[in-house]
């Protein structure tokens, strides 16, 4: 988990009273710079918005593993997609690390689609969380050829040889 804070340049003041005595005795752990408050990001919530951002990048089949892939088509076939699948964070005070693995499809170039899903991560972490990416690793572990898909409909079509 993160914990972002703002600073007061970054926030504007709305309310310049005085609090009440009653607020100002109490405790007020890790409210953050300005003393507004403080908000807490899950590790989750970062990797969620990484896959979602992945996911939209053309060539991209599928992320994760082997392993991951075939229990994600599980999860998909009872109604659950895990939009965290092949991906991992380290999320630090105000610092991301994110690692990748996908599936790219033939004939997309990997080095493009690998950059581009890194441009991709990079961009949604930083505008929706607000935090900075120190890196994204891109591992990719398969290549989807669509002919792989037709192997359902070999039964029905007619043998080459008599």
């Amino acid at each position: 988990m993160t914990i972002q804070t703002h600073t007061p340049a970054d926030v504007p003041a709305k309310n310049t009273q005085t609090p009440s005595p009653a607020l100002l005795g109490a405790p007020s752990p890790n409210k953050g710079k300005d003393g507004r408050g403080a908000t807490t990001v899950a590790d989750g919530v970062v990797a969620k918005i990484a896959g979602i951002a992945i996911q939209e990048i053309p060539g991209v089949h599928a992320l994760g593993g082997g392993a991951a892939r075939a229990l994600g088509n599980l999860r998909e076939k009872v109604g659950q997609k895990d939009l965290t699948q092949g991906v991992s964070v380290e999320v630090g005070q105000t610092q991301v690390a994110v690692d990748v693995t996908l599936v790219v499809e033939y004939p997309h170039p990997l080095q493009e689609v690998a950059d581009n899903a890194r441009d991709a991560v990079y961009t949604a972490i930083e505008d929706l969380v607000g935090m900075e990416v120190t890196e994204v690793n891109v591992t990719i572990t398969d290549i989807h050829v669509p002919s792989e898909d037709a192997g359902a409909d070999d039964a029905e079509r007619e043998p080459r040889v008599a």
